[in-house]
């Protein structure tokens, strides 16, 4: 195992149209397998025990997600006899409430960014908690998509068109005037590039303390979470939520409408099966 065996499967991996993010996760997870080997001869056993460490120092998923990484390397390596299978995770049926983004605590961090000054941050919030966009897809809202409704994304070679509300849409198009945006991507950085996942993360993450929410909550993909949840309260339609998410299956989808559980404890209080005595 050489940097030029990591550098051949980086190779193989752009080869089959991985994101950028995701290849840079298998290389890092990689080379952490490496460290642990170091000298010692490749084996079945060595990875069982890689596995081990693994248990004993990661949550679950992040251990199944590094096995991920080392499985897919031991299958192009030709050494599929040595992947290990990944640790059963009974399915979770309530997300953590420490994890939840409220409405409530939506609306704080828009108005904790106007109240900086951040226009582009509000309106990005807005943006992605609107339509349910990926981060990964934001630089496909353009001034000419603004325009027409909806945009035309490309993800992971996949195509598929997000709608934009018409409130949003009048939003953004003040936006634009004000900032003098007329081509091309709405939200981007003072050189004019598209911003990415690295620039939102951190513009979000300064809005917590203005804000007063947790920073575990404030991260792009949890806004995705809450257009998910809130659409389902409406529609109940796990189908049509699951074009919109661009899923290809509701069963991911589903995983999308979970909520914390304090909507079911508020129902099962109201039933009025026990006999309450004074």
């Amino acid at each position: 195992m050489t940097d030029t065996n990591l550098s051949e499967y980086e190779t193989y991996l752009r080869s089959e149209e991985r994101s950028a993010n995701t290849i840079a996760k298998y290389i890092r997870d990689l080379r952490a397998f490496f460290s642990f080997m170091g000298n010692e001869p490749l084996c079945k056993e060595a990875v069982v025990s890689f596995k081990g460490y693994l248990t004993e120092s990661y949550a679950p998923a992040s251990v199944n997600s590094m096995l991920a990484a080392v499985n897919g390397f031991l299958e192009w390596s030709g050494m599929a006899q040595m992947k290990v299978k990944p640790l059963k995770i009974q399915k979770c049926l309530f997300t953590r409430p420490e994890k939840e983004l409220t409405q409530e605590e939506y609306w704080r961090l828009i108005k904790a960014a106007e109240e900086k000054g951040n226009d582009r941050l509000s309106m990005l919030l807005q943006t992605i908690c609107a339509t349910g966009i990926r981060v990964s897809e934001v630089r496909h809202i353009t001034v000419e998509a603004v325009r027409a409704g909806q945009a035309k994304v490309d993800c992971k070679g996949k195509n598929r068109v997000v709608f934009l509300p018409k409130v949003l849409c009048r939003a953004l198009q003040r936006y634009c005037r004000r900032y003098g945006i007329d081509i091309g991507p709405v939200f981007k950085t003072a050189s004019g590039k598209p911003l990415n996942r690295t620039n939102i993360w951190r513009d979000m993450k300064a809005l917590c303390k203005r804000a007063g929410v947790e920073p575990g909550k404030v991260f792009p993909h949890n806004l995705r979470h809450l257009f998910a949840r809130t659409y389902y309260k409406l529609e109940k339609d796990l189908s049509r939520l699951a074009d919109l998410l661009g899923h290809s299956s509701v069963t991911t989808t589903r995983i999308y409408t979970m909520e914390s559980g304090r909507s079911h404890i508020r129902q099962l209080e109201r039933i009025g099966l026990v006999l309450a005595k004074k």
